[in-house]
């Protein structure tokens, strides 16, 4: 299947997250995490990156940033390969620290930074024994837990020079107190998980949004239906997709939709290529493929991206549908 595209423009914001390789954990105590933090300092100046909001977890890390010099795959690189050499010096280990290339989704500031820096700020408490906790517990423990941006957004006093807070801060008014109310509230009442919006897996943004985008790249040169990675972010409806899919595999639309199929991993095929390819949810995707519900699509599309890359038969299959699709 094709690799995610990298958006690259001046000033553009990004959610940029990468994961241990096999999740296994990319910190092993807290001089990790200390030199992890003074690494990223050092590229964030170098390559005058300007990061909104962080979050570390034991085999994960989140990132919100800006690149004002459209950077980020430079920024990233250095940064990555900076610290997988430390920790692995440290730890007399070799090989990949990461599970393949960071992930970057490009954000469309006014509409979902907000509310993007409070899903990175709560994954300590999305995770784990808290979950269950109560409302109390869980902000003790966020306003304790020393590996994230979101003290400096509840008190002056712990600001950190390297973090922008002020264009966050800005949609509730520039106050803490008010940011620490919103951080509160979707403990108590929930809040939105933005990914069931994006674009073509690499963009979160409103309506027109990607039309501002795609302006910016072809002004560079880069006409979307001649870039394949481009073309990926054209909503393609899942009506054609799984007609294009049923005609690969030479069976009817009916025996690839269903729970029940003697065609699981042509049907799993199918479904991530909608994914990648039609812009809609999983849960969407789902009802679509008679009433799956979206645990069923997710993990249907893990096994079969896992089957891809183990399979040369699936892969080539898998290959061969996406090009038909996007052709």
């Amino acid at each position: 299947m094709a690799r995610p595209l990298r958006i690259d423009y001046p000033d553009a914001f990004y959610h940029v997250t990468c994961r241990g390789n096999e999740r296994k954990n990319i910190f092993r105590d807290d001089r990790d995490r200390e030199v992890f933090l003074e690494k990223l300092q050092g590229s964030l100046d170098i390559y005058s990156v300007r990061l909104h909001a962080y979050v570390l977890m034991d085999n994960h890390f989140h990132f919100i940033c800006q690149t004002p010099k459209a950077n980020l795959s430079s920024f990233m690189r250095r940064f990555n390969v900076s610290y997988t050499g430390f920790y692995n010096r440290r730890h007399r280990r070799a090989g990949h620290l990461y599970q393949g290339r960071f992930k970057a989704i490009v954000v469309e500031a006014d509409n979902y930074l907000l509310e993007l820096s409070r899903y990175v700020q709560l994954n300590p408490v999305r995770v784990g024994g808290l979950q269950g906790a109560s409302i109390g517990e869980r902000v003790k423990y966020l306003k304790k837990y020393p590996w994230s941006s979101l003290g400096g957004y509840l008190e002056a006093g712990k600001k950190k020079a390297w973090i922008v807070y002020e264009d966050v801060l800005g949609y509730v008014g520039g106050s803490r107190k008010r940011y620490g109310e919103f951080i509160e509230d979707g403990l108590s009442r929930g809040y939105a998980t933005p990914w069931e919006e994006l674009e073509g897996q690499v963009v979160l943004g409103g309506e027109g949004f990607w039309e501002r985008l795609k302006g910016k790249w072809e002004r560079r040169g880069i006409n979307a239906r001649e870039q394949p990675s481009l073309r990926s972010l054209e909503r393609i409806e899942l009506e054609e997709i799984l007609r294009k899919g049923a005609k690969y595999f030479r069976v009817s639309t009916d025996e690839l939709t269903g729970k029940r199929t003697g065609h699981r991993d042509r049907r799993a095929i199918v479904m991530e290529c909608m994914y990648r390819h039609s812009g809609v949810s999983q849960a969407e995707i789902g009802r679509y493929m008679g009433g799956m519900d979206y645990t069923a699509v997710s993990h249907e599309r893990r096994r079969i991206r896992r089957k891809i890359s183990e399979s040369r038969t699936i892969g080539r299959w898998a290959k061969e549908l996406e090009g038909m699709i996007i052709s």
